[in-house]
């Protein structure tokens, strides 16, 4: 089957009853038939036998199995959040003494996990420049264990070349863990690139309309069942039935979704692109973005979300928010409603001015989710708010 159709058939499981629409089973137990079925349960669990909810659950187990349909994985788990989703990834594999590197660009809760938590247990943490190989090349090793980025990174946009990166990894012995919220499940060939591990937060795209918070970890299923799940079942990250409900219905219409916000987000940045007070438009989409090239042969298509960094700093980015009729300001993203981001006092401001000014996250930079809205509203949206300024 096609994509579209994995979306919306993909991982069904039925009951004697026929339902439709895929049924919730809210419990956190099950019953067993008898004391020798309950035994045999914990000695060797079926892939349609379950124990209890934080090891497993039909409804999870459903949209656990369409993800991993979706992005070519062998299995995944799926995780309370996003963030549970990266942590669970990178500290159920690594031990005190095993060596990481990592891009720099990252979102500021993936930075605390690489900067501060992974350290505090004796893992040794490299950065990088993530779009430049040859730091790559330079600073994995023949100890590193995994290599963590995000394949377009949050919130200035720059891309890593997965291939490129998972040559220089696997070379090495180490794993490609790949977060890959920004390029969406619907323009991802993560794993097909390279990656051994994808991480989402669900709660951008595949959910859509901003209901629930979840994640999902991809990749075979040896890594899946004998690393993740060991480790997260036992530290309490597994996601709700309710919540793999609801991602159920979202992922029916991803695809339709993200083209129609794709379309959107490359119409709002050839607006926006060369307007006075606009000193950049980031996004890959548009010809003249210095990593096109990569974007075509990753992604087919420049997502979205887009940046821009107006001339005049904190006062022009704030009067363009407030300015803003249709847009919403809000710190999420990938929902069906446009929302609008101040990063440098939303998202990253726990970081270092100096850190933040590194990877380009200026005190003029506005991060744009493209929702589903007409694109001439949000067009006109854009460029009144921009006439404001």
């Amino acid at each position: 089957m096609k994509k579209r159709t994995q979306l919306v058939h993909g991982g069904t499981k039925r009951s004697q009853w026929g339902e439709l629409s895929e049924a919730i089973f809210l419990t956190q137990g099950f019953a067993y038939d008898s004391a020798e079925q309950a035994e045999g349960r914990f000695i060797d669990c079926g892939p349609d036998e379950y124990i209890y909810a934080r090891y497993g659950n039909p409804t999870v187990r459903m949209f656990e199995e369409r993800i991993a349909l979706l992005e070519g994985a062998e299995d995944g788990f799926a995780t309370a959040s996003g963030m549970a989703a990266v942590n669970g990834a990178l500290v159920s594999m690594l031990k005190a003494g095993d060596h990481v590197v990592s891009a720099r660009a990252l979102f500021g809760s993936c930075l605390y996990i690489l900067e501060t938590i992974l350290p505090r247990f004796g893992v040794e943490v490299t950065f990088v420049d993530g779009a430049d190989l040859e730091q790559w090349r330079a600073a994995v090793r023949p100890d590193t264990r995994a290599v963590f980025f995000e394949s377009m990174s949050n919130p200035t946009l720059e891309l890593v070349d997965i291939a490129g990166v998972a040559q220089i990894a696997h070379a090495q012995g180490a794993l490609v863990l790949v977060d890959n919220v920004f390029s969406t499940p619907v323009y991802s060939d993560a794993i097909a690139q390279g990656a051994d591990v994808v991480i989402y937060s669900a709660t951008k795209h595949i959910d859509g309309q901003g209901r629930v918070l979840g994640g999902v970890i991809l990749g075979t299923r040896d890594f899946i069942r004998k690393t993740v799940e060991p480790y997260m079942k036992h530290t309490g990250g597994s996601m709700s039935p309710f919540t793999a409900w609801v991602l159920l219905k979202g992922i029916e219409t991803i695809d339709l979704r993200v083209r129609a916000q794709t379309e959107s987000a490359l119409q709002i940045a050839t607006a926006l692109d060369g307007r006075p007070g606009v000193t950049r438009v980031i996004y890959p989409g548009l010809q003249g973005h210095p990593q096109h090239a990569l974007m075509l042969r990753q992604m087919g298509k420049g997502g979205t979300m887009l940046a821009i960094d107006l001339d005049g700093g904190k006062a022009a980015a704030f009067r363009f928010l407030n300015a803003l009729e249709v847009i919403l300001i809000s710190n999420n993203l990938g929902d069906a409603k446009s929302i609008a981001t101040h990063p440098a006092t939303t998202t990253h401001q726990r970081l270092a001015p100096e850190l933040r000014a590194s990877l380009g996250i200026t005190e003029g930079l506005i991060r744009l989710s493209v929702g589903i809205e007409d694109p001439e509203d949000l067009v006109a949206d854009v460029l009144g708010a921009l006439a404001a300024v």
